[in-house]
């Protein structure tokens, strides 16, 4: 199978196996995930909202505006990363995800992981961190890469704020830039 094949493959288990059916039940989309699926760098948020629900796609709403014009500014294109959420359907009124959600889901994300295999994780805000980096606060050590050991594998995750809280905060807004700026230079100095 190609690893779009085996993507797919995860969307319908998540079907069949009924995951969060109360947030199923009220969801337009299983919003898996977006982009290349050979992409080196997997970006992770928390869950969709009502545009990304609507359509299917994650942060493609003002989050998802915001995430690509720090992408260009990077020098990076949407086309070139993965960007998926930990939790795949819309929590009601956009809430946050509940910790049994996130939960259940994660199967499902290590294993979409095991099949992109990137070389870098970028968590965008705490409750992607907090899976990768349990017990660490985001403002402690955003930006700054961590190594960590998924399944058989380390994997360098990155954590950085949600575009979303820079977009309500504006003093996070120069952190989450000026910490997404040094991406592309964190990866070419990693060992991989």
């Amino acid at each position: 199978m190609t690893k779009q094949q085996r993507l797919d493959q995860i969307a319908a288990d998540i079907r069949d196996q009924n995951i969060c059916p109360d947030l199923a039940k009220d969801a337009l989309s299983l919003v898996m995930g977006d982009g290349d699926v050979d992409a080196d760098i997997v970006f992770i948020g928390e869950a969709p909202g009502k545009k990304e629900d609507e359509q299917g796609i994650p942060f493609i709403g003002a989050a998802g505006k915001f995430l690509n014009v720090m992408l260009e500014a990077a020098s990076m294109q949407r086309s070139d990363v993965y960007i998926t959420n930990i939790v795949k359907y819309r929590p009601p009124n956009n809430r946050d995800p509940r910790p049994d959600e996130k939960q259940a889901f994660l199967p499902f994300l290590i294993r979409q992981l095991e099949v992109i295999q990137p070389k870098v994780v970028i968590t965008l805000g705490r409750h992607s961190m907090e899976y990768f980096l349990p017990g660490l606060k985001i403002g402690d050590i955003h930006g700054q890469p961590q190594v960590v050991q998924l399944g058989d594998n380390e994997i360098t995750v990155i954590p950085l704020y949600h575009p979303a809280a820079a977009l309500y905060n504006g003093s996070l807004r120069q952190t989450l830039i000026d910490d997404f700026l040094t991406v592309p230079t964190l990866i070419r100095n990693s060992h991989f």
